[in-house]
């Protein structure tokens, strides 16, 4: 079977353990403002519904494991700075790629980047409606924008030369949207955690290219993500729940060059990584944290 191009071996599709619920107390405050359920046993109910919903559109490991839950974009050292975009450059747009539920757009916009510039997309529309279940809300109470698209797919996201033009963006209705290609060179954050993985090496550099003509040239513009890493680049394994996944990984100095000098020109952004490693499964992941500044 294959999610993306990873693809994984086993007789079955693991099926959901809820011993591996255990949320940190910053994301049971969040989930408890945010969908307005104030007992542990009800909020704990309720998303276990939700995933038991999403985890039958697509088993992939991070609604398994309910990685889908965790306030990645927020961890991360360049997430001040994506707040300052939102507040103080004008029509600063967001984009949540590969959103899942859109997990990090709503923790963005609860932190003050304005909901009505943030948009989340993923390719499963579903996991887009089960957002505003998870959330409790509608498309006419949550002002966010959800945009369900493949980011293959040239009609929805086309691949366009990184843009050079530093003048300040104009306001959009992205509510209108049916495609993210009226985007390219205006977005100022895009927040890509959770999804180069997803593919082989020569689809993470066609995504790169793509979310790069969509940034905008204004210095301080952010590409950000965190995904499984390699100290060397290559197909690897990963064992979870007694499932192989293998998929492909850069290494930090291969992230680095295919971004400073391959998508973008060499010298006209500054690129940081670090690889972490996180504890899931009881045991440890090798995760690339990083983040592609425009200057």
């Amino acid at each position: 079977m294959t999610l993306g191009d990873v693809t994984f071996q086993t007789a079955v599709i693991p099926t959901i353990d809820t011993s591996h619920y255990n949320l940190s107390p910053a994301q049971i405050a969040f989930f408890k403002t945010q969908i307005g359920i104030d007992d542990d046993e009800d909020l704990k109910r309720h998303i276990l519904e939700v995933q038991a919903k999403a985890y039958k559109v697509a088993p992939y490991p991070c609604i398994h494991g309910f990685f889908f839950l965790r306030l990645n974009l927020s961890s991360l050292s360049v997430y001040e700075h994506i707040l300052k975009l939102g507040r103080e450059r004008p029509n600063a747009v967001l984009l949540d790629i590969g959103c899942c539920f859109g997990v990090d757009a709503r923790k963005a916009a609860a932190d003050g980047f304005p909901a009505k510039n943030i948009i989340a997309s993923d390719i499963q529309s579903e996991f887009l409606q089960l957002s505003h279940e998870l959330f409790k809300t509608t498309p006419a109470s949550y002002p966010g924008c959800l945009l369900p698209g493949d980011a293959f797919d040239p009609a929805f996201l086309s691949i366009a030369e990184p843009s050079n033009d530093v003048s300040p963006a104009p306001a959009i209705d992205l509510s209108s949207l049916k495609s993210l290609n009226p985007l390219h060179g205006r977005i100022s954050a895009i927040n890509a955690i959770g999804f180069f993985h997803l593919f082989n090496e020569e689809k993470q550099l066609h995504v790169a290219k793509a979310l790069a003509g969509l940034l905008s040239a204004q210095p301080g513009s952010v590409i950000c993500g965190g995904h499984t890493g390699a100290l060397e680049k290559g197909i690897g394994a990963a064992d979870i729940s007694n499932t192989e996944y293998q998929m492909f990984s850069h290494s930090p100095q291969t992230w680095s060059s295919l971004w400073d000098g391959e998508v973008f020109e060499k010298g006209t952004v500054k690129v940081e990584t670090e690889l972490v490693e996180i504890p899931a499964y009881n045991k440890g992941f090798l995760i690339m944290m990083w983040s592609v500044t425009r200057l």
